[in-house]
Formats: C-alpha cells, sequence, structure tokens
C-alpha cells in the first residue's frame, strides 16, 4: 500500500471585508509576489509535492491563471470552489445568504481532491518556514491531528483589533481547547472585551492562526458535523461553520488528540490596509536575509 505523501491546503475564498480588497491577490514582495507565492516557495522547499486551493468562482480566473503560470512546472496543483450552494446532499442555500459558510466547509469541500494526510493555511497568512517544516515533518511522520501556535504578541496588528483562537493545552500536553477572543487589541496590555468587561491575556498567550495538521478522516467528520449545523442554522442569515468548532467537537467525544505543534517563526499577515506596508518591509528584511531570492 503506497504511503499518501502530505499535500497543503491553501483557504483562499476569504472576501477581505476589512481590508477592502483581495488580499490574496495584492502584491506584497519587490516584484509583485503576493503572500501565497512566499507560502508556496515554503511548501516546496520543505517538502510539499501538492497544493490545492480553494477559490471563488468570482476572481478564479485571474488566480488560476496567476498561479500556473508562476508555479505550475514546480508543484502539482488543484482548484477547487467554496461556493454557497455546495452543500451536503439535501440542503440548499437560503436565497437571501451572502456570507460564506465558514473555515470548516472551506476545508470540506476539498474532499474530492485530497486523498491523504494535509496541512491547512491562510492565504493572507506567512506562516515562515520553519512553521511549514515543522507542520510538513509532523504530517510526514504521525497519524494523527495537529496545529502550529504562535505567541499572541507576534500576531497583532497596529492598526486595529484581531480575532485569535487562544489555545488551551491540557497535562499532557495536548490541545484541550480553541477560544475564539474577538476585538483583541493592543494597548499598555493585550485585551478583549466581552460582556462589558476586559479580559487581559498575556504576550505569550499560544493562539492558532488556521495552521492545521489533519488526517483524511476530517472529511468525513465534517461532512456529519455540517449537516448537524445547518439542520440547526441554515436560515441564520451569518451562521458560520468554524474548523475549531468541528475540532472541538471531536476534542470533547475523545475522538482524537490534537498536538500542539510550536514554532520559531514570526507570523506575518494584512488584517487592514494599513497593514500592508508592514509586510512589505518584512519580506524586505526576510529577503535581504538570504530567505528568499528577490525574485520568486
Amino acid at each position: 500500500m503506497t504511503v499518501k505523501k502530505p499535500s497543503l491546503l491553501v483557504l483562499a475564498a476569504g472576501m477581505g471585508s476589512r481590508y477592502g480588497g483581495l488580499k490574496q491577490l495584492d502584491s506584497f514582495g519587490p516584484n509583485g509576489e503576493t503572500i501565497i507565492d512566499y507560502s508556496i516557495f515554503d511548501a516546496i522547499e520543505v517538502g510539499f509535492e501538492k497544493i490545492v486551493f480553494v477559490i471563488r468562482k468570482s476572481f478564479a480566473i485571474d488566480f488560476i491563471n496567476r498561479m500556473e503560470n508562476r508555479w505550475s512546472d514546480k508543484i502539482e496543483m488543484d482548484f477547487v470552489y467554496q461556493e454557497l450552494d455546495i452543500l451536503p446532499m439535501g440542503f440548499s442555500c437560503p436565497v437571501q445568504r451572502t456570507k460564506p459558510w465558514g473555515t470548516g466547509h472551506a476545508v470540506w469541500v476539498a474532499k474530492e481532491a485530497i486523498k491523504g494526510p494535509f496541512g491547512v493555511i491562510n492565504a493572507d497568512d506567512f506562516y515562515g518556514r520553519d512553521a511549514m517544516h515543522v507542520l510538513y515533518n509532523y504530517l510526514n511522520q504521525e497519524n494523527n491531528y495537529a496545529v502550529v501556535a504562535y505567541s499572541l504578541q507576534n500576531t497583532l496588528s497596529d492598526y486595529g483589533a484581531v480575532n485569535r483562537g487562544v489555545c488551551e493545552i491540557n497535562q499532557q500536553g495536548y490541545l484541550s481547547k480553541v477560544i475564539e477572543c474577538k476585538n483583541i487589541i493592543r494597548d499598555e496590555v493585550i485585551y478583549y472585551l466581552q460582556d462589558e468587561a476586559k479580559h487581559i491575556l498575556r504576550p505569550d498567550t499560544l493562539v492558532s492562526m488556521n495552521m492545521w495538521g489533519f488526517q483524511n478522516s476530517y472529511f468525513n467528520w465534517a461532512e456529519h458535523f455540517f449537516i448537524e449545523f445547518l439542520r440547526k442554522h441554515q436560515n441564520t442569515e451569518n451562521s458560520e461553520f468554524y474548523i475549531p468548532e468541528l475540532i472541538q467537537f471531536q476534542i470533547d467525544h475523545n475522538n482524537l488528540k490534537v498536538n500542539v505543534l510550536h514554532s520559531n517563526s514570526n507570523w506575518i499577515g494584512v488584517t487592514y490596509k494599513e497593514d500592508k506596508e508592514m509586510v512589505a518591509i518584512a519580506f524586505n528584511k526576510l529577503i535581504e536575509a538570504g530567505m528568499y531570492p528577490f525574485k520568486l
């Protein structure tokens, strides 16, 4: 029996509402490179041989042409769509629905394109070479699930609030819970407001940036979970099925253990348009340090 090598799934269907445009196609490198380009470069460097992109039909032609022109001779690529009407059998999208179904749905739509273990990343987040290496090695050696965790202080924006998944770890070192904390602000301290109370977070709090290591069992679990989600929330306009909700359900029911992987990489990402200059400067510093060629 041939062991399937890990694939990398890139979630690139986001609408960029706070950014004001498609972050996944915006230029950040000195020769028009996107954040995805640097992630793909790292993925190839560490050993990934296939990348699957989750995109939307509204920008598919531009996206596919761009990726194929730059990378098709270096790595196998596949493209799948996350659209509102791609649902489990027996369900249809409410006419008034405009909001995507969430990150859990974004991974589920790739079920036909991925046949083995796989990593998951966001297209508009740069995770760093070391993090990509840690993820690939884990998937290549372990038959289990994992999350790559970052220190909160390295994931904040200077231009506004961000949402982060705070990781709680049990005594055995496995993930016990991901708590979605919204509108985290860095002032004199790092905090978020909930129920009119200020909750202070330590700078070294471990958070998930949606960099996961999954096995193929994800797709069956996701389908069952998504069906139950739709039965309850199909007609709730802003309801979303998030990856951590599914993972939490499986942890709570003792169906899996999720390893917490630590990385020395610095996360780089854009939430607001004002973040763009900072990200461009960060990539230029990495180029000057010899991590990347001037032109990918």
